[in-house]
């Protein structure tokens, strides 16, 4: 058997596998002798059936199963003696005379297509340079916090004449044209010019306004209106009043913080504002923290500049994917894909030459710590904590396992990312929640 390499590119190459006779007929003859000993063939006894007729009826079918397992193997094996790191399968290349005589051929020759890149160096010292974000819960953040809070266990209520940040239920039609929504609109996601318009009104008052007096991001934010019925919005309207809804702030007493909180957690005003202050840097440290590793990982993508086989893998992507995938979604989403397996391989190859592992014990861990995340406000407390290693075990083993393999992933990131960090010059970077939105929204 003969298996030649020839390298197109940098990172595609294709494989040539020749199988002589006798590599397969020793294994054939085998397998045939081993069937006659078994056949059960009408007209002989079990056993004793002529070879010659068991050749004839499944000579060729064991012919190609072990051309097929000898070709398997002998492609695995290879593959595994290179020193270039393999991406996606190997394609057979499919000839324009794909015709195979099984019954008189006597080799055979097959043609694999591969993707690979050579090798994965991320050099981790001082000269590479990363920000480390953490969000600062100032005293604004905390007002607006406590105020959304009280708004929203607040008592509902029904006013005569609307005042500024009441919801106005009412019918929005056209003045020219059948389009009309009744709708409920929030006066505090319009613009304090039209807003004014709203204010002061009682049942079946009528408001007129333009269309360009609403801004863009207002028609889907405070009126709710879709793509389609924006384009339409390029005229006059009128808004019928049919309801004025307000809500009429909680007030900061016990039976709120227990709301919020649980009972007797914080018994005063003081203790209520460091909870919502502790609470808020809580769920900020993991936000930033999560920014953080994620703008790292650009970082070293970036650094890393491997040349992925971007025309091979989008071929193996489309067919492995046996149809349901078209060439359009693949390009569309193969940018994400690349960046992906470019960060699997850094992180991969971080690992086995720093000896970074995922234990057992980590997955666990990170996986409670899941748990109690998406049960945090749940109030079951100590019945969670109970039942904690069932909530595990049953995770872990859905997905037919794969959300084991993935937690092992997302552990041994953690831990690449963390010696990352260790490594390179790191920058300590303090910013406002107004700052972190920013930076989400370039």
């Amino acid at each position: 058997m003969e298996i030649t390499l020839d390298k197109h590119s940098a990172n595609q190459a294709s494989i040539k596998i020749t199988i002589k006779e006798e590599d397969y007929q020793p294994k054939v003859d085998a397998k045939l002798k081993d069937y006659a000993k078994k056949a059960a063939i009408k007209g002989f006894r079990p056993g004793k059936a002529p070879i010659s007729m068991v050749k004839g009826m499944y000579g060729v079918s064991i012919l190609v199963d072990e051309i097929n397992t000898i070709l398997s193997e002998s492609l695995n094996s290879y593959l595994k003696e290179q020193t270039f790191r393999i991406l996606g399968e190997p394609l057979p290349v499919e000839k324009e005379d794909n015709s195979i005589d099984w019954k008189t051929q006597k080799g055979f020759d097959f043609e694999y297509k591969i993707g690979f890149v050579e090798s994965v160096d991320v050099a981790l010292d001082k000269k590479t340079k990363a920000a480390k974000y953490s969000i600062k819960v100032d005293d604004k953040l905390i007002n607006e916090t406590i105020d959304n809070l009280k708004s929203q266990y607040g008592n509902s209520t029904n006013p005569e004449i609307s005042e500024a940040d009441d919801n106005i239920y009412g019918d929005l039609k056209a003045a020219e044209g059948d389009f009309s929504k009744t709708l409920s609109l929030p006066l505090s996601k319009i613009s304090k010019k039209l807003s004014a318009k709203f204010i002061g009104l009682s049942k079946d008052a009528v408001v007129e306004f333009d269309a360009k007096e609403v801004k863009k991001d207002e028609w889907s934010e405070a009126f709710g209106l879709t793509d389609e019925e924006i384009e339409e919005a390029k005229a006059a309207f009128t808004f019928t009043v049919k309801n004025i809804n307000r809500i009429e702030a909680a007030e900061l007493n016990q039976e709120f913080f227990d709301k919020i909180f649980g009972p007797e957690t914080v018994s005063s005003e003081e203790e209520f504002i460091n909870k919502v202050k502790e609470t808020l840097q809580s769920s900020y440290d993991r936000e930033s923290k999560v920014f953080t590793e994620e703008e790292l990982k650009k970082v070293l993508v970036d650094k890393a500049k491997l040349d992925l086989p971007d025309a091979f893998l989008k071929e193996w992507l489309i067919k492995a994917n046996q149809g349901k995938v078209t060439e359009a979604d693949v390009e569309k989403e193969y940018p994400i894909y690349a960046k992906q397996l470019t960060w699997s391989l850094i992180s991969n190859q971080i690992a086995k030459d720093n000896s970074i592992q995922a234990e057992h014990v980590d997955v666990i861990e990170k996986t409670k710590e899941m748990v109690r995340e998406q049960f945090a406000s749940s109030g079951l407390g100590s019945q969670l904590e109970a039942s904690m290693d069932m909530f595990v075990d049953n995770y872990l083993k859905g997905n037919e396992g794969q959300n084991y393999m993935n937690m092992m992933t997302s552990v041994q990131n953690e831990k690449v990312l963390a010696f990352v960090q260790e490594k390179i010059d790191l920058t300590e970077k303090e910013i406002s929640i107004d700052e972190f939105k920013e930076l989400l929204e370039k």
